[in-house]
């Protein structure tokens, strides 16, 4: 089968692609830079130099590649490290969760292909009240800090948009909070280093939930949604939701770092702004039990516990967690 990765050497997609091929996949994939074609090159996919904005680009290469499934992993997350200004942050990724779902959908109708996977979001996007765990079925936020409103909006239009369009079965994978290699939560993230020099403190009750997943199992979970499932939504998360104020430590503690500070929340929306105060304190957790069950699949690091001591630093992708069902 041929397989279609747009963003292939992002966080996650530099994990997936050598899964791909060592599932047997016939790979194609995009990058925006020439020296990392070279990378998805030797990862053992056929790389094109794309931007994901450009409708003529994306349309020609797929045309080229002719693919059955279509990977949506693009996004701008590189740089995203001021989040009291949060919608500008996500600005560039935002576009491509509109007008880069857009040209994607519209080339992968044009050739044929039968499937979608994007990436999309589910944390701190789920209503603020209720159920400390949200599953699919659950409301996103209907009032968002002010600041994250583009940014919800883009998520719901990316969702909609996959999973409306005619003749392609969408599915739209909620990740958790992403840490591992190629993250700000990794060895040489900007979030372990703030935890270093104890920049990273709890903010408010530190009671909002977070929900987590390693690179590594964030790719798994996408090839086994190329396997698996029915058109939808599926959070993709470890099993353990967790508030802030058990993570952040218990973070610092696996990276030799101090203990962190305490805030009050007055002086976190300061200081940080109100999205992250928000995540601190009211941010709800995401159930992963609909994507075990239903794309036959399991996380390798079930708590952030094991993966912040041991998922940190680079390392290859786990061909262990490629199915054993092999492309048809």
């Amino acid at each position: 089968m041929k397989v279609f990765v747009a963003g292939g050497t992002g966080a996650v997609g530099r994990q997936l692609v050598p899964m791909l091929v060592a599932a047997g996949y016939e790979v194609s994939a995009t990058t925006r830079s020439a020296d990392k074609a070279r990378l998805l090159y030797e990862l053992g996919a056929t790389p094109y130099e794309v931007d994901g904005l450009d409708r003529y680009q994306i349309l020609r290469t797929m045309r080229l590649a002719e693919p059955e499934v279509v990977v949506h992993q693009m996004t701008a997350l590189a740089s995203a490290t001021n989040l009291r200004k949060f919608d500008a942050v996500f600005a560039q990724t935002n576009r491509l969760r509109t007008e880069g779902t857009d040209h994607l959908l519209a080339a992968a109708q044009s050739v044929g292909a039968r499937r979608m996977v994007a990436q999309s979001f589910g944390n701190w996007n789920y209503e603020r009240t209720g159920s400390p765990v949200k599953t699919e079925s659950d409301p996103l936020d209907p009032t968002p800090p002010r600041s994250m409103r583009e940014t919800l909006s883009a998520i719901v239009r990316l969702e909609s948009a996959v999973l409306g369009t005619e003749g392609l079965e969408g599915i739209a994978l909620r990740y958790g909070n992403l840490y591992g290699p190629g993250t700000s939560t990794a060895e040489d993230g900007d979030l372990v280093l703030m935890a270093r020099k104890r920049r990273l403190p709890i903010i408010g009750s530190g009671e909002g939930i977070w929900s987590f997943i390693h690179v590594d199992d964030a790719a798994s979970a996408t090839l086994a949604a190329i396997e698996h499932g029915e058109a939808g939504v599926y959070n993709i998360a470890d099993d353990e939701p967790a508030p802030a104020d058990t993570w952040v430590p218990a973070l610092a503690d696996a990276v030799g770092a101090p203990a962190p500070r305490h805030v009050p929340t007055w002086l976190g929306r300061l200081a940080a702004g109100e999205a992250l105060v928000s995540m601190f304190t009211a941010a709800r957790g995401a159930s992963n039990a609909k994507a075990k069950r239903e794309l036959d699949w399991q996380p390798h690091f079930s708590s952030w516990r094991d993966g912040f001591h041991n998922g940190l630093a680079d390392a290859p992708a786990d061909p262990s967690h490629v199915s054993e069902e092999r492309p048809r």
